[in-house]
Order: structure tokens, then sequence, then C-alpha cells
């Protein structure tokens, strides 16, 4: 809900909308073609990856949509707490029309300016002079990639590795348990060192279900590293383009200076013809020149334009960057805090089991 008031006469918003995650989606491609050089806050995965076997990979399975909900929650805080993002009317209709809204973005024609995959592949290729700094970034996001792909693997692992200890402690139980009858004078110590292993076994459900938070909080920052490549292939588009332009000055200015001194630098099927079926006319050459001048006066404007564009996105994209970083090092740092806290919580739990039991196995 916005936080400022509403005026008088004005209707307040709704308190609740449907949402699909197909719109989320939409918001979101919205959000990447409209504001390019911003590292748009990523949405949660559609289907769960990286889970340890024991947990289930469907996703209609409610504590998965549960923790999907929570995903798509952060990612309207994200965009709300952006200093750009969060003014964009596209995004607060989002959070307060309750019909109509889809045809609102439709309207924009952001889907026109959508870069097409074959043309950013190709200005990858096929730039001359790409910007450091965007490179390393690309180098940056894949790292960042790398190294949480890791630890979400070696995670899922332990995960697995852990849910196996806790489960022989509920064999332990069941051995306990069973052995207990038999026993008059030690029945009840092994009675209750058995409760004791049988709780602890049992915890194992919850806390691996709280541990996928922390690895969901991991998955956005491995997702946003495709939202930092974004900015890059939008950088390498804009500086081939740039090329293009100066490329085509160059050809044009050449052009113009052959026309004007007669002399061709260059082997072209136009000098051949015009060697072989006679010169043309000065006034033919003065009416080419004119018009080339013209257009190189209007490549000119638009070379100028772009250089100008360019040093604007570099500027405003850096400056976003710097952003996401810091508050990439703040939310990593947390999570992994909030990890080692929990793990920590768990061994205490598992000396208190064995000390208990120990105590059940010392009063018989």
């Amino acid at each position: 809900r916005a936080v400022e008031s509403q005026s008088e006469g004005q209707c307040a918003p709704v308190d609740s909308l449907w949402r699909r995650y197909s719109e989320f989606e939409l918001l979101r491609n919205y959000l990447s073609v409209t504001y390019p050089h911003i590292v748009v806050p990523p949405l949660p995965e559609k289907r769960a990856d990286f889970v340890w076997h024991k947990l289930s990979a469907d996703n209609m399975d409610p504590d998965f949509v549960e923790r999907r909900r929570i995903g798509l929650e952060n990612f309207l805080l994200r965009v709300a707490s952006h200093p750009v993002l969060c003014q964009d009317k596209i995004f607060y209709a989002f959070l307060t029309q309750e019909g109509g809204w889809k045809e609102m973005v439709n309207e924009t024609g952001f889907q026109l300016k959508a870069d097409s995959r074959l043309k950013a592949l190709n200005a990858t290729f096929r730039v001359k002079n790409p910007d450091k700094r965007f490179t390393e970034l690309k180098h940056y996001s894949d790292e960042l990639q790398s190294v949480i792909s890791h630890l979400l693997r070696v995670r899922a692992r332990v995960a697995d590795r852990l849910y196996g200890v806790y489960k022989v402690h509920g064999n332990y139980g069941r051995v306990f348990s069973e052995w207990s009858a038999i026993e008059k004078e030690m029945g009840d110590g092994l009675q209750s060192a058995g409760h004791h292993m049988d709780v602890y076994a049992a915890s194992i459900d919850d806390i691996l279900e709280e541990e996928e938070h922390y690895a969901d909080q991991l998955k956005e920052y491995l997702f946003y590293a495709e939202a930092l490549r974004a900015v890059c292939r939008k950088h390498e588009l804009m500086q081939y383009d740039l090329e293009m332009a100066a490329q085509d000055l160059t050809s044009k200015k050449q052009q113009c200076e052959e026309l004007a001194t007669g002399t061709v630098r260059t082997f072209s099927l136009k000098g051949m013809t015009s060697k072989l079926f006679g010169q043309e006319t000065p006034e033919q050459r003065e009416a080419k020149i004119k018009v080339l001048e013209e257009q190189i006066q209007e490549v000119e404007e638009q070379l100028k334009s772009k250089n100008l564009e360019g040093r604007d996105f570099v500027k405003s994209a850096w400056a976003d960057i710097e952003r996401f970083k810091e508050q990439k090092n703040h939310d990593l740092k947390e999570a992994l805090i909030s990890y080692a806290v929990m793990q920590i919580s768990m061994c205490k739990k598992g000396i208190q089991v064995w000390t208990n039991a120990k105590e059940c196995f010392s009063k018989m």
C-alpha cells in the first residue's frame, strides 16, 4: 500500500489483489526493458532447484508454494525500496488496480523496445572496443553465480547427511523403547532415553524446512547474476550501435571525398561501372555530394546523441551496480550468519539430547 494518504473524495486503494506468477513475470519484463541501466530484482524460482533429495520438488507442494509467496513478496519489497523503480506508475498500478492492469502494461509498447537475443549475441561478438568495467562486471556476475551454485549444492549434500544422522537417532529411540519392554529394572531409563531420541529425530523436518528459507536467500542472488548480465548486454548493444554509426560516418565521409576529388581509394562495383560507362557529370556529382553532406550531418547528430546516451547509461548503471553490491554484501552476510547461528543451535540441541540420555543411563 502506498505510504501517502488519500486526498478527500478519492477512493482508498483495495486491501488485497489476486496476482498470478505470470503477472509478476510481466511486471518484471516491463521493468527490465523500461529501465535497462538498473539491476532489476529477480523473481523466485518457479520450480524448486538445488533441493536435498527428501524434499519435494513439486511446484504445487504447499511448503514450496509458501516459500515462493514469500519470495514474490520480497520481490515487491525490493522494487518498492528502489529509489527509481518505486516511482513507476505501472508498478503502482500493479499494487492498486484490480482490473485492466495487463492492458495498461501492453499499452506502453515495452515489447517493441525489447532487444532480441540474436541481436544481443551479435553485439557481444562484434563489439570492437568493449568497456573494461562492463567486461569485469560480466566476470563478476559469472563468479557470483558459480560460487552461490556451489554453496547451494554443498548445502543440499550436507542436508542429506544431516537427515540421515537424525533418522539414526530415530532408530536408537525405537531400539531403546523395544528394549525397555523386556527389562524390569532398566525399563524406565531406557524408555526415557528412547523418548529423547524420538523427539530429536522428529525435529529434522522442521529444521530442514527452515534451512530452505536461507537457501532461498542465496538463490535470490543466484538469479541476480542474470540481472547483472542483462545490464552488460544492454551496454554492449549500445556500444555496438555507436561503433556501427561511427563506421557509417567514416564510410560516408570517404565517399564524399572521393566524389569531390574524383579518386577512388577502395575497389567497388560502383567505381568499376564508372570506368566502364564513363564518368558522372559535374552536376550529378554535386547533387550526390550534397545528399552525402546532409547524410553526414544527420549521422554526426545521431553519433553525438548516442555518445550522450551512452555516457548517461554508464553513469546511471554504475551508480545502481554499486548500490546492488552494497545490498548484496549486507544481505549475504546476514543470511550466512543466521545460517551459522541455526547450525550452532542444532548442535547444542544434539549435545543436550545425549546429555539427557546419559543421565537416564546413569540412573539405571
